[in-house]
């Protein structure tokens, strides 16, 4: 599967984006997506996963209430909304997929295909 992450940009505090990962094939509906960043001089962390066909949506507590995970598949896209931007959520994003059926969906050794990464600047 080849990912492709696009949608970052520099947006002000308080702003939003979407970041938005399409798929080289169907995979979404099917498989575990995340997306996670990784900030200058800091280890790559974890930011939001899904699997849609059990139903389930999981987020870092950093971002809870302020991000929401989404897919399309129709177009074997995810998306990444993003609201309420802060400066600490400056990082570049990456999305990934797992094609396993049982793992921690926070850690990145779980993702079998990752996406370029795309910058997110947030200035204050």
């Amino acid at each position: 599967v080849q990912l492709q992450a696009f949608g970052g940009g520099l947006v002000q505090a308080g702003g939003s984006l979407r970041l938005s990962c399409a798929a080289s094939r169907r995979t979404f509906s099917r498989d575990a997506v995340g997306w996670f960043r990784q900030a200058p001089g800091k280890e790559r962390e974890f930011v939001a996963a899904a699997r849609w066909s059990a139903g389930s949506t999981y987020y870092a507590d950093s971002v809870k209430g302020r991000f929401t995970i989404s897919s399309d598949n129709a177009k074997n896209t995810v998306y990444l909304q993003m609201n309420s931007l802060k400066p600490e959520d400056t990082a570049v994003y990456y999305c990934a997929v797992s094609l396993r059926f049982s793992g921690s969906y926070s850690y990145s050794a779980f993702y079998d295909y990752w996406g370029q990464g795309t910058l997110v600047t947030v200035s204050s």
